[in-house]
């Protein structure tokens, strides 16, 4: 098993990439603490969990929030003796353009995916220093290429981009590794729970497989693999990657 006797802390546990990394991080072996704000979601997680005999921690929080941050983290490290691995997988995502968006809404993006990430990792560090851990934040294909309607999405995107690669330089003395992952379109609740509703998404998925040259979205277990990949001993030589998991996306030209 690829993380066995690991302790990982995952965030957005409580769906998509989170939910599907964290349920097969316990099938690899390790202790996993979920957390995200749905606490009835991370409950659920935590059954499936258990019932396939290993252990979890369920760790409502807010992750905009510092002290909760702080807490989660803490948390974990009291109830399972340390940590290995931080995945952050919570995110959203928004409509807008540049003279469409609020600074109330650049304020929200930022802080989710960015700012949480930042405050996260600094608040793990000295846990995951004491066991040559490592980091994965889950970005996206925004990151790497710019789209039109999204605009305070994919400069989130890009500057958690920017945050695994300097955190990878700064740590990698320390045996800390941080990489990164950048999904094309995923079919979860990300684009939904930005505003989205059922038909639209509908039309969304069935487009998204004319801009993804392999013909088709992926699903959350399909990116969760590569966070294992980059989470275990595999990678050991790897470190401030940006891996593109998108179908091909990042290759297109807009459409």
């Amino acid at each position: 098993m690829l993380l066995e006797n690991k302790i990982a802390l995952v965030t957005g546990a409580s769906s998509g990439i989170g939910r599907a990394t964290a349920v097969l991080f316990a099938q690899q072996g390790a202790a996993v603490s979920l957390v995200g704000r749905d606490l009835a979601a991370l409950e659920a997680v935590a059954s499936e969990i258990e019932t396939a005999g290993a252990q979890s921690l369920v760790a409502p929080a807010e992750v905009t929030s510092t002290d909760d941050c702080r807490r989660v983290v803490e948390r974990t490290v009291a109830h399972f003796g340390g940590l290995d691995v931080l995945v952050n997988a919570a995110g959203i995502i928004g409509t807008g353009t540049l003279d469409s968006t609020s600074p109330e809404q650049w304020r929200e993006m930022m802080a989710i995916n960015v700012d949480a990430v930042f405050n996260l990792m600094q608040l793990a560090l000295p846990h995951l220093e004491e066991r040559s851990g490592n980091i994965v934040n889950v970005s996206s294909v925004t990151g790497v290429r710019a789209f039109p309607g999204v605009l305070a999405y994919c400069v989130s995107k890009a500057a958690a981009d920017q945050l695994t690669r300097c955190a990878a330089l700064e740590l990698a003395p320390a045996g800390v590794r941080v990489n990164g992952v950048n999904p094309g379109v995923v079919e979860t609740n990300l684009h939904r729970r930005g505003g989205m509703n059922q038909e639209a998404y509908m039309a969304f998925l069935e487009h998204s497989r004319t801009t993804h040259p392999l013909g088709r979205v992926g699903q959350p277990q399909e990116v969760a693999e590569a966070i294992l990949f980059l989470s275990s001993s595999k990678a050991a030589w790897l470190t401030g990657l940006n891996l593109s998991i998108d179908g091909g996306r990042q290759l297109t030209c807009a459409r």
